[in-house]
């Protein structure tokens, strides 16, 4: 049985800040912050019961784009296992990868030695991509994107899986007779979750994922799509659970006493817990959250506020 979060239990995790400072979400501070911030806050989600720290990918930001997105996106790879090596019990996950620009094969020796290094903590999370000229940097057809993810994702659940000598046949991508090690830990594998919330992407959660990481969607949507998903999922004769996901809105755990926006949910642990139960409740296994700050310090006491006094009302 591959991962998945104890039945009844809605778990929480993180995307880092730092790692990726597009302006849609970057507080300030993160501009002047850099690996020891990304350290200490690994290591309180560490300490505070989160489910996963998340990472995620872009190669190289075109320049048409960069004054929305920035440069600034850390490899997950590297960034994940230097945070390995500093946690114990944290998950690792690519929040998401653009598997689709490499070798499957390629992508199967970073993650797996990944999930070797630290000790059978990764989730593998994938997703299209959507910045063309990343793909035509790299001689990947953009247009045939989701076909390419589709395949992949089928090579890498063969090539993380228990065999040291993996063999796949596809349109794309074939091997056999080629050993890797160090093997994942986590058998058969560690988990893959789909990324994306678009048709395509909620297809391919539901078909091949073991998870699905929805993009934006509100939470009055989710409903209809955790529907299809489920449609989509028994319709492909699919009998492992799907673990689902669901980005909550930013939080700040008390009284801010400052201008948080106003999507924000703020207020007591209870008035929190109350609001983020109704995940759970229309069939949300995992919720990712944000916090809002204006400092290091601020959000890892953000963190550890969240973790003391709204993780045990979660599931109450």
């Amino acid at each position: 049985m591959v991962w998945a979060p104890e039945a009844g239990r809605l778990v929480y995790g993180m995307q880092l800040p730092v790692q990726s400072q597009s302006t849609l979400y970057a507080e300030p501070w993160e501009a002047g912050a850099g690996p020891r911030d990304l350290v200490e806050i690994a290591r309180a989600a560490d300490r505070h019961g989160f489910a996963y720290v998340a990472c995620c990918e872009h190669v190289a930001i075109p320049r048409r784009l960069a004054g929305a997105m920035s440069t600034v996106w850390y490899d997950p790879v590297a960034t994940l296992a230097h945070l390995a090596a500093v946690t114990e019990h944290v998950r690792l996950l690519s929040h998401v990868a653009v598997v689709g620009l490499r070798h499957p094969l390629l992508t199967a020796k970073q993650y797996a030695t990944l999930d070797a290094l630290s000790g059978g903590r990764l989730i593998l999370g994938v997703g299209a991509g959507h910045v063309r000229e990343e793909f035509e940097a790299l001689g990947v057809n953009f247009e045939r994107r989701g076909a390419v993810l589709d395949e992949t994702v089928d090579a890498l659940k063969t090539a993380l899986g228990p065999e040291e000598f993996p063999s796949f046949a596809g349109e794309r991508f074939s091997f056999e007779g080629l050993g890797q090690a160090p093997r994942p830990v986590q058998t058969p594998r560690p988990p893959l979750w789909v990324g994306g919330s678009s048709p395509a992407a909620v297809r391919r959660a539901a078909e091949r994922g073991d998870g699905w990481l929805p993009q934006g969607d509100r939470r009055d949507r989710l409903p209809g799509q955790i529907a299809r998903l489920r449609a989509l999922r028994e319709k492909a004769g699919v009998r492992e659970p799907l673990v689902i996901g669901a980005i909550a809105e930013p939080l700040y755990v008390g009284e801010p006493g400052w201008d948080t926006g106003k999507w924000t949910l703020t207020g007591s642990p209870d008035r929190i817990a109350d609001s983020l139960r109704e995940y759970a409740a229309i069939g949300v296994h995992q919720i990712q959250v944000r916090f809002r700050s204006r400092s290091r310090a601020e959000l890892t006491d953000q963190m550890a506020a969240f973790g003391a006094d709204v993780a045990p009302l979660l599931t109450s």
